[in-house]
C-alpha cells in the first residue's frame, strides 16, 4: 500500500488569562491506522469510557480511567505511530502592524500556519509521492471563510519544501468531520484541552463562596499532571509553554513524537500585565 499521512485537527481556548488560539494536530501513517484506532477504541470499551472520550467530560470518579485511556495513547506515541503537535500564542507578545484583514482572519491564518509548519511535513516525505489527508473538527466559521481556508492548505501544494519531498494535499482529501466518530480527534482533545487548562492557571480556579477548588478541578489537574509525565518521557525537561526545541536537527520537527509551538509574529510589543509570574 501507498505511503499516506493523515493529519486529525482541532482548536481550543481562542482566549485565555496568560495563553490563547491552541491549535492541534495529531497525525498518523496509514500503514499504521488501522492498529491506531484499534487499540484506542479497544482501550475506550475496556474502560467504559462511552462513545466520546473529551477533555471537558473529566470529573473526580474518571480521573484514573482517563489516565489508563493515556497510557494507550502515549504508548502508540512512543512505538512512533502517533504523533502530536500543539500551537498556542501567548498574550504577553501582542502583534503590532496588523491590517483589518489580518484581524478578520486572524483564526484561520493562524490555522494555517498550524497547518504549514507544525508537523515539519518538508522533511516527511521523499522523491515518491506522498499524499496527505486532512481532517479537521467542524471549523467555527461560515462556509465561503472555511472554503478559502481549505484553499490556502492545497496552496501549500506550490511551496517548493513540499514539491521537492513529494508532499501532495488534495482538495478532495480535506474534510470537516464529527469528533465523535474519531478516535484520534478524541484523544487529541484530551492532551490539547489539558494544555491550555495549566497554562491559563484554571486548576487553581475555586466555586464562588468556596475556600477550596472543585473536585472536578482537582481531577483535571491530575490529568495534566500524568500527560506532562508521559510528554517528559518521550522528551525530558519539557515545558508546556515553551517551544519544544529540534536538539541541533531540524528534521526533528517531523521526527519528534510530541512537540508544542508558541507562536511568535514577527513584530511584537510587549504587555507586562500579562506576564505569568503576576
Amino acid at each position: 500500500m501507498a505511503r499516506e499521512l493523515l493529519i486529525y485537527c482541532d482548536e481550543s481556548d481562542k482566549k485565555g488569562k496568560h495563553f490563547e488560539n491552541f491549535y492541534g494536530g495529531a497525525l498518523v501513517e496509514s500503514t499504521h491506522l488501522l492498529e491506531v484506532v484499534q487499540r484506542l477504541e479497544e482501550k475506550k470499551k475496556e474502560l467504559h469510557l462511552g462513545a466520546e472520550v473529551k477533555w471537558q467530560k473529566i470529573t473526580e470518579a474518571y480521573a484514573e480511567k482517563y489516565m489508563a485511556f493515556l497510557d494507550e495513547v502515549f504508548a502508540l506515541m512512543e512505538e512512533g505511530k502517533l504523533k502530536m503537535r500543539i500551537m498556542f500564542t501567548q498574550k504577553y507578545f501582542r502583534a503590532v502592524n496588523l491590517t483589518d484583514e489580518h484581524r478578520e482572519n486572524e483564526f484561520f491564518i493562524l490555522y494555517y500556519h498550524f497547518v504549514k509548519h507544525a508537523f515539519g511535513l518538508q522533511y516527511a516525505g521523499s522523491s515518491a509521492e506522498t499524499p496527505v489527508r486532512m481532517y479537521f473538527d467542524m471549523l467555527p466559521d461560515k462556509k465561503s471563510k472555511c472554503d478559502d481556508f481549505k484553499e490556502f492548505v492545497v496552496g501549500l501544494n506550490n511551496q517548493k519544501a513540499f514539491r521537492s519531498n513529494g508532499i501532495v494535499i488534495k482538495k478532495d482529501q480535506i474534510a470537516e468531520v464529527d469528533s465523535k466518530d474519531h478516535v484520534i480527534l478524541q484523544s487529541l482533545d484530551i492532551v490539547m484541552g489539558s494544555m491550555p487548562f495549566r497554562l491559563n492557571d484554571k486548576h487553581k480556579e475555586k466555586p464562588e463562596g468556596s475556600r477550596v477548588r472543585g473536585k472536578r478541578t482537582v481531577a483535571k489537574e491530575k490529568v495534566y499532571k500524568y500527560i506532562l509525565s508521559r510528554i517528559r518521557i518521550i522528551y525530558p525537561g519539557f515545558n508546556s509553554g515553551m517551544s519544544t526545541g529540534i536538539e541541533g536537527d531540524i528534521e526533528n520537527r517531523w521526527r519528534h513524537a510530541y512537540r508544542h509551538w508558541k507562536f511568535m509574529p514577527a513584530e511584537v510589543e510587549i504587555r507586562p500585565e500579562f506576564a505569568k509570574s503576576k
